[in-house]
């Protein structure tokens, strides 16, 4: 995917790791292009947002896409006049496309969710065989509602064969097969039901 290995703050790093586990991501690019805007005192100045995000779509429909800047608080309050006349050029710009503009800081990206994407993305790639999948699915079906630990139990009654299924479910956690609540930290005790709809933020 185009731009994931550009970042230039760990702030934009921990952005893309989002982007890299939300399914509904087509596409990204990093500093995708360059608008022209008038500063304060009249001159024009060029300016260069982070990234653009294009959204799948399913079924003819879809996110709009997102141009965007990540700023840390802390900067966003010392430079808001500079910024601002680059963020409104940056808005009409996109408005113009259909698109959106958005200012993420590290209160909209180093939240519960971010953690749980971290914990999360090694289970991807640790796919089950199909027909142990099924059965986790199909009990957790039955019990329509469970916590990891009570469908461990439900799974089986001895402890090396629910240490065998760990891994298992959080993978179909990461691939949205199990629905779970990722803005709240995950734990043993996190809800979980079956999903059909797939995982999303």
């Amino acid at each position: 995917m185009p731009g994931f290995g550009k970042y230039e703050s760990t702030l934009e790093r921990d952005f893309m790791e989002i982007l890299r586990f939300d399914p509904d991501v087509e596409e990204f690019a990093a500093q995708p292009m360059t608008i022209d805007y008038v500063d304060a005192n009249g001159k024009t100045r060029k300016y260069t947002p982070d990234g653009f995000i294009k959204f799948k779509q399913r079924s003819g429909v879809g996110a709009p896409s997102i141009l965007y800047e990540i700023k840390y608080r802390e900067d966003f309050r010392k430079e808001w006049r500079d910024l601002m006349p680059k963020f409104r050029a940056a808005k009409r710009y996109a408005l113009q496309r259909g698109w959106r503009f958005e200012v993420y800081t590290e209160r909209e990206i180093r939240t519960a969710y971010l953690n749980n994407v971290r914990f999360l993305q090694p289970y991807l790639e640790r796919i089950p065989e199909e027909g142990v999948a099924k059965h986790v699915l199909l009990i957790l079906n039955d019990l329509d509602e469970a916590d990891p630990d009570l469908l461990l139990c439900a799974l089986s009654s001895d402890s090396n064969n629910r240490a065998f299924y760990i891994p298992i479910i959080w993978h179909l956690v990461a691939i949205g097969e199990i629905d779970c609540d990722l803005e709240k930290p995950l734990t043993m005790r996190s809800v979980t039901s079956s999903s059909i709809s797939g995982r999303g933020h």
